[in-house]
């Protein structure tokens, strides 16, 4: 999940389980139905275990009395109270527990549905793999489409089930939308998205919280599908930049829609008030129309023309090469490749995916922006620290083969830069 949301996501304050029950206290009101216990213990371990006043304690209880009636005509009531119950104490875990034994009576309560997702999308963006994460969001985002598509309970009024949906709606597109962008599935996390912000009842709601990390979260989705929708990308990541909760986030995502505007517009001419705009609307209106650049060269016409142009290629940046290996024409590709086989280097760039033995890095300014990996380097030894998602850093490695669809240039041998005897690291070989 950090691969696309860490800086930014970490720099928006916690929306916390008490937000989302508010959220969802909004839409309640049903009446709920008369409770007839007729065995007397059973009532006197009910209204001792309801009437507790502490949360601590009357999670135990509510506890005790489940465990002693395992089939009490009010099961359901009482998962609903110790689902409430573990909520004011704050244990997302039991409150995650508290919510899946209610599912399994309920299956579409929309309470527990919303509480389960929430947890469940925030514990996988604790995860710094998304592989480790995509269990959990898998898991969300089928419980999300599950309360999406809940008929309304016989204790509701109509009024009161739009209520609950407008209240849950968000969350569960959300789950669903983070769910399809961690497995790159661009068009369905655009879709849930778009959903998503639509479904917020008041606009200027989306200038923080939840909305506004996934206005931010739409913008990448348009940046990273093939091919990039630069104009819509540039439009939400504008939008994001306007209520950024704090400067660095502010400045590392305006510079970023200014890449994706100045991609399709070709220079950052009209920008400004592009940002006025933003600042007023959530979508782009039709008065937000920067025209198209013409189009470049061919990207193997530019190859072409630098590898013309340039007496020595070995003076070529990194940028330079990759871009003529990938998209240059087999005899130009093959000049640089000559020149860049069995050379050690040092490699800058953003990590995308790692672990112990290898890491994946975005290392032209494209790849960062899009978050996509271009090398990857096959470590010496194990690294005893693994690096973030998302972190910047730089590995000493030795080039060993590139393959052009899907590009990516792989090294070997990689390993942190040597330093001088004084601290300093050496000067980075010509790139």
């Amino acid at each position: 999940m950090k691969k696309v949301i860490c800086a930014f996501m970490l720099a928006l304050p916690a929306l916390g389980l008490g937000t989302v029950s508010a959220a969802l206290a909004q839409g309640a009101g049903g009446q709920p139905g008369q409770i007839t216990i007729k065995d007397p213990a059973e009532y006197n371990d009910y209204t001792n275990a309801v009437g507790q006043s502490s949360p601590a304690n009357k999670a135990t209880a509510i506890e005790l009395f489940l465990q002693k009636y395992p089939n009490s005509v009010v099961k359901t009531d009482m998962l609903e109270l110790l689902l409430a119950t573990y909520q004011q104490t704050g244990d997302m875990n039991k409150t995650l527990d508290a919510a899946n034994r209610l599912l399994a009576v309920d299956p579409n309560n929309l309470r527990a549905l919303a509480i389960a997702v929430y947890i469940q999308k925030a514990q996988a963006a604790s995860k710094t793999n998304p592989a480790d994460a995509q269990p959990l969001l898998d898991k969300a985002a089928a419980q999300a489409q599950t309360g999406l598509n809940a008929p309304k309970p016989a204790s509701l009024s109509d009024a009161d089930y739009a209520k609950l949906k407008a209240a849950t709606a968000t969350i569960f597109d959300s789950a669903i939308a983070m769910d399809d962008e961690n497995k790159k599935d661009y068009a369905g996390a655009i879709q849930y998205f778009t959903n998503e912000l639509k479904a917020y009842p008041d606009p200027t709601m989306t200038k923080s919280g939840a909305g506004l990390n996934d206005t931010y979260l739409l913008g990448q989705a348009y940046a990273q599908q093939t091919p990039p929708d630069q104009k819509s990308a540039a439009w939400f990541l504008t939008r994001a930049a306007q209520f950024a909760p704090n400067p660095q986030a502010k400045d590392q995502i305006e510079k970023a829609a200014e890449y994706f505007y100045t991609k399709f517009h070709g220079s950052l001419d009209g920008y400004p008030a592009v940002q006025t705009l933003a600042q007023a609307n959530l979508f782009p209106p039709a008065d937000y129309n920067p025209t198209p650049a013409p189009p470049p060269p061919s990207p193997a016409d530019l190859a072409a023309q630098t590898v013309a142009a340039t007496p020595d290629l070995k003076t070529l940046s990194l940028s330079d090469k990759e871009f003529i290996l990938f998209n240059g024409k087999p005899d130009d590709a093959s000049k640089v490749w000559d020149i860049m086989k069995g050379q050690r280097v040092e490699v800058p760039g953003t990590v995308i995916s790692a672990t112990a033995d290898s890491v994946e890095l975005a290392v032209t300014e494209d790849n960062k922006q899009t978050k996509k990996a271009d090398f990857t380097i096959t470590m010496k030894t194990a690294l005893k620290t693994v690096p973030a998602i998302g972190t910047d850093v730089t590995y000493d490695a030795t080039f060993d083969s590139y393959t052009p669809n899907p590009p990516m240039v792989i090294l070997n041998d990689g390993e942190p830069p040597a330093k001088t005897p004084a601290g300093r690291r050496r000067t980075r070989s010509s790139r």
